[in-house]
């Protein structure tokens, strides 16, 4: 496995914090292809700022837009015209680390007038893992996340839960999807590298990541 993509089933979720946690804990390399929205910095700053990793741990942007908005809205205002098939992915980092790749937002979202985040996710043919909440309603979105990606034989490698432990709602998800509970990420207090390593050495286990 060379990559993988994090997407969610909505978006504000927790998906970055998330990327951002496996990035530094699997001593990957992040990439986030579209960026929408730059007043508030871009994800990719965001990630760099929560784990401390330099620019050798990043791949840069291949769309920066203005407006926070679904990216096909924000190029068209920005006057860009988003060329899909230029979401190619990178080349693996010669010492073969991990690539990470965060979507935008959920799997619908558009990139063009023409092309959803889940074609490009379907072009690639890497291991998804959906993000989802644990709040009310999740298990709505996971499911009709977790169907879309089957219907085009996007591979899932798991679901992540973020938020606070609600065993039911996590098992239901996992049952009537068969699909693998990779950990859940707690609310922490702080955000920064130590407390996203921790968190993931008491809730994941790295080979649910890299050793399949």
């Amino acid at each position: 496995m060379t990559a993988l993509v994090v997407t969610g089933t909505d978006t504000g979720i927790g998906k970055t914090v998330v990327a951002a946690m496996l990035t530094l804990a699997l001593d990957a390399v992040y990439w986030k292809p579209v960026q929408s929205g730059t007043a508030d910095g871009s994800d990719t700053a965001t990630v760099a700022a929560l784990t401390g990793l330099g620019p050798e741990s990043f791949v840069l942007e291949r769309y920066v837009l203005t407006e926070p908005l679904s990216p096909h809205h924000s190029a068209e205002l920005d006057g860009i015209e988003i060329d899909p098939h230029a979401l190619t992915l990178p080349a693996a980092a010669a010492d073969g680390r991990l690539l990470i790749v965060e979507g935008a937002g959920g799997l619908m979202v558009p990139i063009t007038r023409r092309t959803l985040y889940i074609d490009v996710f379907q072009r690639w043919g890497v291991p998804v893992v959906l993000v989802a909440r644990t709040a009310l309603g999740t298990i709505n979105h996971s499911l009709l996340s977790i169907e879309a990606l089957r219907r085009r034989d996007v591979p899932i490698l798991g679901i992540v839960f973020v938020g606070d432990s609600i065993p039911d709602t996590e098992r239901t998800i996992c049952e009537y999807a068969d699909v693998t509970r990779l950990g859940r990420l707690p609310r922490l207090p702080e955000l920064n590298a130590a407390a996203l390593q921790a968190a993931f050495s008491a809730h994941f286990h790295a080979e649910d990541f890299i050793g399949r």
